[in-house]
Order: structure tokens, then C-alpha cells, then sequence
């Protein structure tokens, strides 16, 4: 193997000169790349973390139909070194004002044809990326065919993955939806319980060393990534969406009239809370589009569904939620599906009216199927064409609405994520909010339309609503989500719930619930719970949650174990918001470190003697402040 140690030796057939490039280190210099090449003239690279390997060689190169970028490559040019400056705002996520700071190379490479591709890489104090611009000047048209990209770790790292979903199963054919378990702790290597992979965000452990893996920036040009389901000797490679993945009639994999460019695969790597605080999933995203930021209104929002069900989406039953909403100090009542035959447009606009009388925003569900599945629920097939979005939300505007649940996406082929960009950008131009359920990962996009409150992609509360085998799960589960599936993206798990479940069992105290308010991003929270169930809460339960920030300026992470607990502090003004939860079978122990809040105090809200019981204690903000939370139960509490 030849050593391409940028900067200090000649890279390949190119002589030394000032562009030859450097390795490349993050600007606190504790993460490097070296980049190397096969005998074959294949483009490779590792990851060094304070000069130990936490990436091992592993593999970069794409395939187009009339191009192989994968080996018989050789240096054309290296860029100077850039500093990378960004600074910007967002609403939905874990922070308002980020700042991001890297240092980005570029490497032109020509294949054995004279094609070629570049490769850009940005290391940034908590990760790494990369992508693959083919530039196209004639304009013909690039397809792509494969991509070899892998990730390669240490045979004693661990890892914490959810496995992809095979297209065209499940519920009326409508897999995947991100809408599996994870396995927790496992060794590199583990094969996917599905042939279709894994999901992204994927967690790893190697050493001291952590690493979450995603993929950020789809603009509608690329189809959605995975990891491929086998993995031997630790070696993660690129997968792609299975061939069903299509919006009907759609193609499948990338294309491009213009340059060639992928998303950014992205790996945050450090610390747990450097992982924990990052933004780099936003970092890496496309600026906003233009959209009034007056109409972007994180909040919460009431919702029947959840737990009445079908029967329930009907005119009085709504109002009623409305009346919840209002008596929670919430902003907005989602009403879900087949809402068209149930109450219709023309009751619908009645409600409209009424919920504004009382400052309460609706939000209409709508199925974004054509024959992809075989969903039946309604209003279906009215939004597959830019003529048909145009009017139906044009409609939605002049009622009133505030924003759409779209439901029961296909897959990640480039012709369904290209689907979901149209939406976004035709929802934008009436003002409207979006939440997609039945969908992929976000991958950024709340940065890039911020009129994307949330998605799901997750197993969510309405799952554990189904058997008690995915109730018995929750515990665990809930907690991984947080470490992976919210990582970065906002999730629509629709948490909470005091009351019983028809015909399940809960696995989680009271605690745990209550919890998940503050440890769950999303830009609108539908809460599940419904009027019955917050009745039985005593006062300040309900006092903390109407009176609980709709978006954060700032986090702080400070103990936890994926799949196990979690305790965050999120900041909201001159407040700190702290929560955990415990999804490990046993109580969990903890002395935190508090003294960042500064000298205040706060009750804390957590678990009572039985499973459905509350009580609240003062606290301070020492730095040993001692805190027990039960077995798959939580806390919270608010300094201001």
C-alpha cells in the first residue's frame, strides 16, 4: 500500500508542490485523515482521534454507468487548505445559534479514462465528512451505478444500529419506514437481521472513542443511503435503497443533468456528550430556503389518535382536543386520517375557525400514497403532482390551516426523496408546516426548509399502542432513540402518556414519561395523552408541561449509557430544563455535576412509590447533586 501522508511526502505520481495536500486535521488538531492508495489505484482513508486509529483503512470510490471513480485512480490536484465558517439559527433542534468551524481539502483525482471526480473533506472539532462531486461541464446525463464508500472499525469496537426494514412488508406494503428496534452492545461484524441493512444514525464504540455515522444534504438529485447488512471483520460499506423504493414510475438511484454530487457522509466522533452536542447532521445541511420566520412556530400540539383510534376523528371529538389544547396552554390540535369522510372540508373549516378563536393552529393529516402500498386511509392522491399540491394547499392556506402530517412514504429511492423535497418546497410557498410519518430520515432538511417541524422514522408511541410485546419494549428503546434517532434530526415519537392504554399494559413509570417532554426534539410534539389521562396528574405535572419551552437555545449532556439512561439539561432563555429517563431493568444511581446552572433551585418531578404515582422534591445545583431514578422511570425539573 502506498501512503498518501499529505503535505509530507510526494502524493503518488504527483510531484511535491504547494497544492500537494496536507493531512488533514480538525482545528483543535485532535482528529486527522490520512488518505492512502491501493497498488489498484483505489482512493482510501483513516480517521486518527489524538493519534489513535478509530477509522482503519477503508475504502472511498463511486461507480457511474460510464465512469469507474473506484480504482485506477491518480492525484490531478489538491486544494489549498480552507477554513470553513458558518454561522446560523435554528428553531427545531438542540440549539438556536450553532457555529461551525472546519477546516475542508479538496482532491481532484482522473480515472484511467481522464474522467474526473473530486473528493472533499471537512473535519470540524466533533467529526468528520466527505463527498464525491463528479463534475459534468458538457451537461450530459450521469447516472450512478454503485458507490464502494465503507467504514472500517477495530474488531473490538461495539455497536448500537437498527436494522432497515425490507421494502414493500409490513402494514399495506408500507416498509420501510425506520420503524424498527435496535440492537444494543453488539461486536462490529454482526450481520443485519435484514437483508435491506442498517439505518443511519448508527453508534459505535471503539476504545474511549465513540462515533455516530449518518449521511446529511439530499437535495433531490440522490437517492438515500444505508449500511449494508453484512459487515465482516467490522468493515460497514454503503448500501442502497431496495429496487421497490420508488415513487411509481420513478427511478431508483442518482441522477444528474448537472454536476454529480452526493450527500455528505458525516461521522461525529469523540467524547459521548461531544457526540451528544453536536450539530453537525444541521452543520452540514443547505441553507434555509427563503420561508417567513414568523410562520415557523415550534410548539405542542393535542392528538386523539394515539390512543382513541379511527372512531374518534370525528367533530365533536376534535373540538374537544382543541379545548385540551387550549386548557394545556398548547398551539396546535393534529387531526389524523380519513378526517375528509368524517368531518369533511366544510366542517373542517368550522373547526378551523373555532380553534383560531381560541390561538390553537390545526393540522390536517394527509396520505402521501399513489400505489406504492396499499394504504386505503384518506385524503389519498391528492398531493402526487405540483398541479395537485398547488391547489390542495392553496385550499389548506385559505381555510386556515397551519400545516400538513403527510403519511405513508415509499422508500429512499432518489425518484421518493425527490417527492419529499417537492412537497417541502411547494409547502413553503403557501406558508405551510410539514411532518412526515411513514418516512425516512430528515438528513438535515429542518435546516434547509424550516417549514419541517418533524418526521418520524422511528418506532413510536402508536406502536406500543398495538401489542404488549412493543409496549414491553419501550423502556430501552426510548432511551436509544434518543442517543441515535434524535441525534441529530427531530423526532415525532408523539410521547407521553399517565393514563392506561386500551388493552396494554405500561412498561414505564410515570417519570419516564413525563421526561421524554424534554429529552425528545421535535418541532411540534404531538402529545399523546388525551384530556382523561392529564386528569389524573396532579397540578404541577400539568403546570410544568404548560408552561415547557416549544424550542431550546442550548444543551448540555451529562450521563448516560445508549439503551440504558439518559440525563440531558436543556436551556431556554435564562432557564435550565433537566430530565432523564431509565430503561435498564434496575434502579440507576447518579451524581451530577449541577453548578453550571448557577445558584438556583427547582423541584423535582419524579416517581412516586407505585408506577402511576408522581411526587416532587427540592433540589439545588451543587456539584454532587445525587439523584436515583428508578427502574424504567424518570424525572424532570425547571431552574429559573
Amino acid at each position: 500500500m502506498r501512503k498518501l501522508y499529505v503535505g509530507m511526502t510526494c502524493l503518488l505520481l504527483v510531484s511535491c508542490a504547494k497544492n500537494t495536500p496536507q493531512d488533514i486535521t480538525s482545528p483543535d488538531k485532535h482528529l486527522q485523515v490520512h488518505l492512502s492508495q491501493t497498488e489498484q489505484g483505489t482512493l482510501q482513508y483513516s480517521v486518527l482521534r489524538d493519534g489513535k486509529p478509530v477509522i482503519k483503512t477503508s475504502s472511498l470510490g463511486l461507480e457511474l454507468s460510464d465512469a469507474d471513480f473506484t480504482k485506477g485512480l491518480k492525484i490531478k490536484s489538491t486544494s489549498p487548505l480552507k477554513a470553513v465558517s458558518d454561522d446560523y439559527e435554528m428553531m427545531v433542534g438542540k440549539k438556536h445559534k450553532i457555529q461551525y468551524r472546519a477546516n475542508e481539502q479538496t482532491i481532484t483525482l482522473n480515472n484511467a479514462g481522464g474522467q474526473e471526480i473530486q473528493v472533499t473533506f471537512r473535519l470540524s472539532n466533533d467529526g468528520v465528512a466527505f463527498r464525491y462531486q463528479v463534475p459534468n461541464p458538457s451537461k450530459k446525463h450521469l447516472q450512478f451505478k454503485n458507490e464502494t464508500t465503507s467504514f472500517s472499525f477495530a474488531e473490538n469496537t461495539k455497536a448500537w444500529m437498527q436494522s432497515m426494514a425490507v421494502a414493500q412488508t409490513g402494514f399495506a406494503n408500507t416498509n420501510p419506514s425506520y420503524e424498527e428496534t435496535y440492537l444494543t452492545d453488539i461486536p462490529v461484524g454482526t450481520a443485519s437481521p435484514s437483508p435491506a441493512g442498517w439505518v443511519f444514525p448508527a453508534l459505535y464504540k471503539t476504545d474511549d472513542t465513540w462515533v455516530a455515522i449518518t449521511e446529511v444534504n439530499m437535495d433531490g438529485s440522490f437517492h438515500a443511503s444505508r449500511l449494508q447488512a453484512d459487515s465482516a471483520k467490522g468493515e460497514y460499506k454503503i448500501g442502497l435503497p431496495m429496487a421497490a423504493e420508488v415513487f411509481t414510475g420513478g427511478n431508483l438511484l442518482a441522477e444528474s443533468d448537472k454536476d454529480l454530487v452526493s450527500p455528505w457522509r458525516v461521522l461525529a466522533i469523540g467524547s459521548l456528550p461531544t457526540l451528544m452536542e453536536s450539530t453537525l447532521g444541521t452543520d452540514l445541511a443547505d441553507p434555509a430556503i427563503a420561508f417567513d420566520k414568523n410562520l415557523v412556530q415550534p410548539g405542542h400540539a393535542s392528538w386523539s389518535w394515539a390512543i382513541l383510534k379511527d372512531d374518534f376523528t370525528v367533530f365533536d371529538v376534535q373540538k374537544k382536543f382543541i379545548d385540551y389544547a387550549v386548557d394545556m396552554k398548547w398551539d396546535y390540535t393534529l387531526i389524523d386520517a380519513d378526517w375528509d369522510k368524517k368531518i369533511g372540508y366544510e366542517k373542517m373549516k368550522e373547526l378551523v375557525d373555532y380553534a383560531k378563536t381560541k390561538n390553537i393552529g390545526i393540522i390536517l393529516w394527509y396520505n402521501s400514497s399513489g400505489d406504492w402500498n396499499g394504504t386505503q386511509m384518506s385524503p389519498k392522491s391528492k398531493l402526487l403532482t405540483h398541479e395537485q399540491r398547488v391547489k390542495e394547499f392553496a385550499l389548506l392556506r385559505e381555510m386556515g390551516v397551519k400545516g400538513l402530517k403527510i403519511d405513508f412514504f415509499g422508500g429512499d429511492g432518489r425518484s421518493m426523496i425527490a417527492y419529499y423535497i417537492d412537497i417541502l418546497k411547494d409547502a413553503a410557498a403557501e406558508g405551510l408546516l410539514i411532518n412526515f410519518h411513514g418516512a425516512t430520515l430528515p438528513r438535515g432538511w429542518q435546516r434547509t426548509y424550516p417549514n419541517l417541524m418533524t418526521m418520524e422514522a422511528i418506532k413510536g408511541f402508536e406502536f406500543t399502542t398495538f401489542t404488549q410485546a412493543n409496549q414491553d419494549a419501550v423502556p430501552a428503546h426510548a432511551v436509544m432513540a434518543a442517543f441515535a434517532r434524535n441525534l441529530f434530526d427531530p423526532m415525532d415519537f408523539t410521547p407521553m402518556a399517565f393514563g392506561d392504554i386500551p388493552n396494554i399494559k405500561r412498561a414505564t413509570r410515570n417519570g419516564f414519561e413525563i421526561a421524554e417532554s424534554v429529552l425528545f426534539l421535535s418541532g411540534i410534539q404531538h402529545f399523546a395523552e388525551i384530556p382523561e389521562g392529564m386528569a389524573t396528574a396532579p397540578d404541577y405535572v400539568k403546570a410544568f408541561l404548560q408552561d415547557l419551552p416549544r424550542s431550546w437555545d442550548d444543551v448540555k449532556f451529562l450521563d448516560g449509557v445508549p439503551g440504558k439512561y439518559l440525563v440531558v439539561a436543556r436551556k431556554s432563555g435564562d432557564s435550565w430544563y433537566l430530565a432523564g429517563f431509565n430503561g435498564d431493568a434496575a434502579d440507576v444511581s447518579l451524581t451530577l455535576d449541577l453548578s453550571f446552572i448557577g445558584n438556583k433551585k427547582a423541584m423535582l418531578i419524579t416517581d412516586g412509590a407505585t408506577e402511576r404515582e408522581f411526587t416532587q422534591t427540592e433540589i439545588g445545583t451543587d456539584k454532587a447533586t445525587a439523584i436515583t431514578i428508578k427502574s424504567h422511570g424518570g424525572f424532570v425539573a425547571a431552574f429559573k
